[in-house]
C-alpha cells in the first residue's frame, strides 16, 4: 500500500461524476484507492497485476499536479511513460520571484507552455508551484532541459531553438514520436 498527498481542490477531479473517474483509475491501472477528503491522502492497493499496480500512485499524484485523468491515464500506455514534477519554488528566491518563474514557464497567453507540448509530444502542466510532464523518457528529458534553461534565464528565443533542435533529431534519426507520444 502506498499513500499520496493531493491538494484538496483536485479531489473532485480524482473521484469524477459519481465516482465514475475513481473507478476508470481502479480497473485500468487494476488498483484500489481510498481518499480521505478531509487531508487529501489518497491510498493505493494493488488487487491485480503488481507492475501495472505500481503506476496508480503516479497517476494519482499527476491528477493531484493537474492533469486531467485521461492525461494521467497516459501512464499505463507503454512501460516507458512517467511522470516527472519540478518544483519551480526551489529555484525562487521570494513569491513575487515564484511568480515571474511561472510567467516564464507560461509564456504570454500559454505560449511556452504549448511549445513545450508541441515540440516535444509530452504533456505538460504548470499547478501551484510546481511544472509536471507525462511522455517518454526523451521527451520528459527534452521538457526538464527546456524548464531549467527557463529558470536560469535563458531567453526563450534560445529556448524555443533547443527544443526544435531536439524535435529536428528526432525526425532525421528515424525515430519521430514514438507510439507514446501525442
Amino acid at each position: 500500500m502506498q499513500h499520496v498527498k493531493i491538494p484538496q481542490d483536485r479531489i473532485g477531479v480524482l473521484i469524477g461524476e459519481g465516482g465514475e473517474t475513481l473507478r476508470q483509475i481502479e480497473e485500468q491501472a487494476e488498483v484500489r484507492l481510498n481518499v480521505y477528503s478531509e487531508n487529501g491522502s489518497v491510498s493505493v492497493d494493488s488487487v491485480g497485476d503488481p507492475l501495472l499496480a505500481l503506476r496508480g500512485p503516479d497517476i494519482v499524484k499527476g491528477i493531484g499536479r493537474g492533469f486531467t485523468p485521461d492525461e494521467a491515464l497516459r501512464l499505463l500506455e507503454t512501460d516507458l511513460m512517467m511522470l516527472d514534477i519540478i518544483d519551480i519554488e526551489a529555484h525562487a528566491r521570494n513569491t513575487n520571484d515564484l511568480q515571474r518563474l511561472k510567467g516564464r514557464l507560461i509564456g504570454e497567453g500559454g505560449r511556452t507552455r504549448e511549445l513545450l507540448e508541441e515540440l516535444t509530444g509530452a504533456s505538460v502542466v504548470i499547478y501551484g508551484s510546481t511544472l509536471s510532464s507525462i511522455g517518454g523518457p526523451e521527451q520528459i528529458e527534452t521538457v526538464r532541459r527546456a524548464v531549467e534553461m527557463l529558470l536560469d534565464g535563458a531567453p526563450h528565443g534560445a529556448v524555443y531553438s533547443y527544443l526544435e533542435d531536439r524535435k529536428r533529431e528526432r525526425e532525421q534519426s528515424g525515430l519521430g514520436y514514438h507510439p507514446y507520444q501525442r
